[in-house]
């Protein structure tokens, strides 16, 4: 019995262990499918938010492609109104997007315990799907490869599918969606938009549709304008550039087009290029110059040892151009303590002393209110030897005497010889009148260097036995206020000389010693000019006497007609030859003759010029129809395209896109001046532009003048007639590549970096290759890059001068003394 009772127990404990083992085994396989569900049904939102990944980099994509063509656009309000949908529709994507994303996330936290045979259905599903888009999208690419089989992004579509379907099904999915967004990018970018709508997926088309209307918006935008390629620090809008040398307006837009470059691929052509322009830096090595005029250093006025050898001196030579055999490349030094220019019109009244420290010109002349020492200050209060008292007080004196003058409209340009600190032409731009101002770089220290400071035209010349680097018949006004030039001396060459710049009908201001004084001397020399001036055929309009400055001024005017010379009892001074040019007068010799007056009204000075601002934007009346301009047009005709052009160029370029504060702007060069266009354009603005023909250009600095402008002539392989740190703005319009044939090109950036100011810009539009070797010249000497793009073989540069200055200096022997 007992055995029989142990046996019935033993067989329910062994029951028992059964059911456990298989309650057990069952657990564990409710456990593991458990798992397998939370696996499997993960996969979708995966997948989803896979896609939407990819679908959020290509609205990224676009939206960078949106704003890098916006900002060389005026505003956004010139987009077409397509794309402005597009971006709203672009918003509105990206908000489905992100719900569906986060309701495909949200699915695993909301699904409850299914049964094995759910499971395995959802499973089915998800494979039949991922079959049919594999297929879908293995027969687009085969299809795509196929039509664009000979272009490199088809080839690299087909070999990439190629590697795809040698992959494990699992990195086969990823293949297939990585070509996917290959080939989705690429769309986006060559619009290929009718293979796209034939996609199934709803959120895939409505990305397609966004690439389609942001294509069509692209292609309006190149049917109307021009676009370049290039790079900008500032933001350029419209931007316009000359097409080689002619005259025809182009607009200059800068757009991504082609294929997103990789990181990778920017990176590497980053490297190389720096490698490359850090090469040609290189070539460059600029040293200081080291010479006896230290920071006031210019070459062409400053060759000791050529001045040391003149024979004479009687004359003035040692104060005109002798410039050494080659140009230097050294860079002139900063003055100690330097600063960056006050701004106009405070200029006109005081400068900062560092930048001009010269005293001796305040000791000499203090009590005549040239200039006087004012703690870190130069101060000017607006006298002169003739004006102590200021000089709007004298320039209103002289329009009283001859109200004919009309300052700012019958009389525009005018020439002041002996100009000292330049009041007078300084507070004529009140008057609305351009005066050219010169002085040598005599005893009086630094004359003309102080005017140009204080942001008044000047250049150094001195009237010795050349011909001043002016055209004949252009200036309205010429005056001299106690300038002290023998006029009356060896026939009267220098009067004569002033005779040839002077416009028929124009008039001479002689405010002189002599002129109101009795002293023998100063009797003698009004004797000798009444006579000369008399023999010339000047007319004496009046001698007038400024009682507040205790001066006087005699005024006269020179004849329109041939009629006086003609019945000159005496032919002295004698007329010049019919084979003497007027305008000639680039090293050309002093002569004491006599041109005559122009009398048909086809020829230049017949006819006074219109009124300003009038004569500013219309041809000349005597620039012929017949005559072939600059530019191959019609020389009436090519005047005005030159003008609109300019026009274009400064509004839609220059005032907005370069990044240049123009309120600091105050004196600017043309550096190759054709018609005036670029400086004409610019006469709304408070600063005054020294235009300058090259002696290898065509003459058109007459028309200059004629328009109420000035300029002068010069070779730029020479250094020009100024002081250093001169000008706050220079511009060349395609001279540097002319230049490259008759110059060292670094003597000429040489010269560039003496007369602009630090802190100054340049601004320079040539062809590609003379861009970038300014570009890499300007680089080594530390000058900041502000824009530089081309389109054509045609590009535009926009640099600005440092305060850096190498250590290594370099002694020029011609200026030691």
């Amino acid at each position: 019995m007992a055995l029989g009772k142990n046996a019935r127990v033993d067989g329910r404990r062994s029951s028992s262990n059964y059911c456990s083992t298989v309650t057990l085994v069952v657990f564990v396989a409710l456990c593991l499918v458990g798992v397998w569900m939370m696996t499997s049904s993960s996969v979708f939102p995966v997948q989803n938010e896979d896609f939407s990944s990819q679908d959020t980099k290509e609205k990224v994509k676009q939206e960078v492609t949106e704003n890098d063509s916006r900002q060389f656009e005026d505003s956004s309000g010139d987009l077409p109104e397509d794309a402005t949908k597009g971006d709203s529709n672009t918003g509105n994507f990206q908000d489905e997007s992100k719900s569906d994303v986060q309701e495909n996330q949200n699915l695993p936290e909301k699904m409850t315990e299914n049964t094995v045979e759910e499971n395995q259905e959802e499973k089915s599903l998800k494979e039949n799907a991922e079959e049919k888009t594999e297929s879908e999208e293995a027969s687009r690419t085969e299809t795509e490869s196929g039509g664009d089989s000979n272009s490199e992004s088809g080839e690299k579509e087909s070999k990439g599918g190629e590697n795809g379907g040698e992959q494990p099904d699992s990195e086969e999915s990823s293949g297939e969606k990585k070509s996917n967004s290959d080939e989705s990018d690429k769309k986006s970018e060559t619009g290929e938009s009718s293979d796209e709508t034939k996609q199934d997926n709803k959120m895939e088309g409505q990305t397609d549709e966004k690439v389609d209307r942001n294509q069509d918006k692209e292609s309006e935008q190149s049917s109307g304008e021009n676009k370049m390629e290039g790079q900008a620090k500032d933001q350029v809008s419209n931007e316009v550039f000359p097409a080689g040398a002619q005259s025809e307006i182009l607009n200059e837009t800068t757009t991504q087009n082609g294929a997103w470059l990789t990181q990778a691929v920017e990176s590497k052509n980053e490297k190389e290029a720096q490698q490359s322009s850090q090469t040609d830096q290189n070539r460059y090595s600029w040293k200081l110059c080291n010479v006896t005029a230290g920071p006031d250093y210019i070459p062409c006025l400053d060759n000791l040892q050529v001045i040391k050898k003149l024979p004479s001196t009687n004359h003035y030579e040692h104060r005109e151009r002798h410039c050494p055999e080659e140009a230097p490349t050294c860079l002139v030094p900063l003055p100690k303590g330097y600063r960056q220019p006050i701004k106009w019109p405070t200029s006109r009244e005081k400068i900062w002393y560092y930048n001009v420290p010269h005293t001796k010109l305040a000791e000499v002349k203090g009590h005549q209110n040239w200039v006087k020492v004012s703690g870190e200050y130069l101060t000017f209060p607006g006298g002169g030897t003739q004006f102590k008292h200021g000089a709007l007080r004298y320039i209103d004196f002289i329009q009283e005497s001859v109200p004919d003058i009309a300052w700012g409209k019958q009389t525009r340009v005018i020439l002041d010889v002996g100009c000292g600190v330049a009041s007078f032409g300084g507070y004529l731009f009140e008057k609305d009148v351009l005066t050219m101002s010169f002085a040598p770089k005599d005893e009086h220290e630094a004359q003309v260097q102080f005017a140009l400071e204080r942001g008044i035209p000047a250049i150094s010349a001195v009237m010795g036995t050349k011909r001043l680097p002016f055209p004949g018949r252009v200036f309205d006004v010429v005056h001299c206020a106690r300038c002290r030039v023998p006029w009356h001396i060896e026939g009267g060459k220098l009067l004569l000389d002033l005779n040839r710049v002077l416009r028929p009908g124009g008039f001479f201001v002689w405010s002189a010693t002599p002129v109101y004084r009795k002293t023998p001397e100063d009797v003698g020399i009004w004797k000798a000019m009444s006579k000369l001036t008399k023999s010339m055929c000047w007319e004496l309009i009046t001698i007038k006497k400024d009682k507040v400055n205790e001066v006087g001024a005699a005024i006269y005017r020179k004849p329109t007609s041939n009629e006086c010379y003609e019945k000159r009892p005496e032919n002295e001074p004698p007329l010049c030859q019919e084979s003497d040019d007027p305008n000639a007068a680039w090293n050309v010799p002093l002569q004491a003759c006599m041109h005559k007056a122009p009398v048909d009204a086809s020829e230049r000075g017949s006819q006074w010029p219109a009124q300003w601002p009038g004569r500013v934007e219309n041809p000349p009346l005597w620039l012929k129809s017949s005559q072939v301009g600059v530019y191959g047009k019609a020389a009436p005709e090519d005047f005005s395209s030159d003008y609109k052009h300019w026009k274009r160029v400064v509004t839609k370029s220059y005032l907005n896109g370069m990044g240049i504060d123009w309120s600091s702007v105050r004196n600017v060069m043309d550096m190759r001046s054709v018609y005036g266009g670029f400086a004409a354009a610019l006469k709304h603005l408070k600063l005054w532009v020294m235009n300058v023909v090259p002696i290898d250009s065509p003459d058109t600095l007459p028309i200059i003048y004629e328009r109420g402008l000035f300029g002068v002539y010069h070779n730029w392989c020479e250094s020009f007639s100024t002081y250093p740190r001169s000008y706050d703005l220079l511009h060349a319009d395609h001279l540097f590549s002319m230049l490259k044939n008759r110059c060292n090109l670094v003597t000429v950036i040489a010269e560039v970096d003496r007369i602009l100011r630090p802190g100054g810009k340049l601004i320079v539009r040539d062809n590609v290759e003379t861009i970038v070797e300014l570009e890499n010249m300007v680089r080594s000497m530390q000058w900041e890059i502000q824009l530089t793009f081309s389109k054509d073989k045609e590009g535009l540069l926009c640099v600005q001068k440092t305060t850096w200055r190498p250590n290594e200096s370099e002694t020029i022997m011609s200026a030691i003394a």
